[in-house]
């Protein structure tokens, strides 16, 4: 690879049709992109929603169900026939490509984020397209990355993509729901704070499980890794070569100039929060002002029942401003808890303020 990658993401509602059908038109376009992106020498990872969306398709059903097992049920008819929609156009550009299923187990765990990473460089070394998606029909909690925008924005961190596309039914970020009168369209997203008075809650597709919000959220994900992202239509042909070139279309948010290293993203994004940690004044100005570690002395309260090697939430008066993984177990800091010494909760190099 002579540049760095790009990661396109393609909702359910953008792939399947409201009779459970692949719309090819779309496929042949990310395709064609892909295809173009690739000869100028940027390597190229698809991850793909509409497994379950083809797949009650060919059921004959209009509706995406409640119930984990009809959903994964579903997933399990439709993965061969997403890979195979996706297999068609690719071939026909000249990319021959490659099935990736992933769980959010495979990204929590340290091993298996860098294992995921070894074999998506491997594939798009050996000229390979990745067409990535959440191991659905295994999953054991619920469908868990939010149609998949936060696999996206993992995917593209732990690639050190240079840019991930978020492709949708929308041309990208409104400051209100679109369908609303008086909606305008946000080109670009430099202050993430800005954000906090958007609404974003718009109504989903009867495919889909993620909305608006979901796609933010995986934006800044990729943007604190170093990642620009870009919101865009995938109705839209050109869409994506467009979006790499930094042409005008969507959204685009910018990449952080300081973005975290991959360690600690992993550690902010990749683990799931086990416990909570509320700490005193003394604690906060020092983690935050200093970049010390978290000591046990300034613990006031433990919350949750979480092991060594968990992630914890760190808090002062309620308000999150840190997250880490700790070094005891929750039985254990709670009664180390405000005693005098050097106990360490959190070390410093597992620590990431927010």
């Amino acid at each position: 690879m002579t540049r760095r990658a790009v990661v396109v993401k393609i909702g359910s509602s953008t792939l399947v049709d409201a009779r459970g059908h692949a719309r090819r038109r779309v496929f042949a376009n990310v395709a064609e992109d892909a295809a173009a992106l690739v000869a100028e020498g940027t390597a190229v990872a698809v991850v793909s929603s509409g497994a379950i969306a083809l797949g009650l398709g060919a059921l004959g059903r209009g509706q995406r169900p409640r119930r984990l097992a009809e959903l994964q049920a579903a997933s399990a008819i439709g993965q061969s026939r997403l890979l195979q929609a996706w297999e068609r156009p690719l071939g026909r550009a000249g990319l021959p490509c490659a099935q990736v299923l992933l769980t959010a187990g495979d990204i929590h765990r340290r091993d298996g984020y860098l294992n995921a990473r070894r074999t998506l460089e491997t594939l798009l070394g050996w000229g390979r397209v990745p067409i990535v998606n959440e191991n659905d029909s295994t999953a054991t909690d619920e469908i868990t990355f939010g149609d998949n925008d936060a696999l996206a924005a993992q995917v593209a961190v732990l690639l050190r993509a240079r840019l991930l596309v978020l492709l949708t039914d929308i041309d990208g970020l409104h400051d209100r729901d679109p369908r609303r009168p008086g909606a305008s369209a946000i080109a670009e997203v430099r202050d993430h704070r800005l954000l906090d008075g958007l609404e974003l809650d718009g109504a989903g597709s009867s495919w889909g499980s993620g909305g608006m919000r979901s796609k933010v959220v995986a934006a800044e994900m990729a943007s604190t890794g170093g990642v620009a992202a870009v919101i865009a239509s995938g109705h839209r042909p050109g869409a994506l070569r467009a979006a790499a070139a930094g042409e005008p279309g969507g959204t685009r948010f910018r990449a952080d100039p300081r973005p975290l290293s991959a360690y600690k993203l992993w550690v902010r994004y990749g683990k799931p929060v086990r416990g909570r940690l509320e700490v005193d004044e003394g604690a906060r100005r020092a983690v935050v002002g200093k970049g010390t570690s978290l000591l046990a002395v300034g613990l006031t309260s433990v919350e949750g029942s979480f092991a060594a090697g968990d992630a914890v939430e760190i808090r002062h008066r309620g308000s999150a401003f840190a997250v880490g993984i700790s070094r005891y177990a929750a039985a254990e800091l709670r009664r180390l808890a405000g005693t005098r010494g050097v106990d360490e909760a959190v070390h410093r190099d597992n620590l990431v303020v927010l």
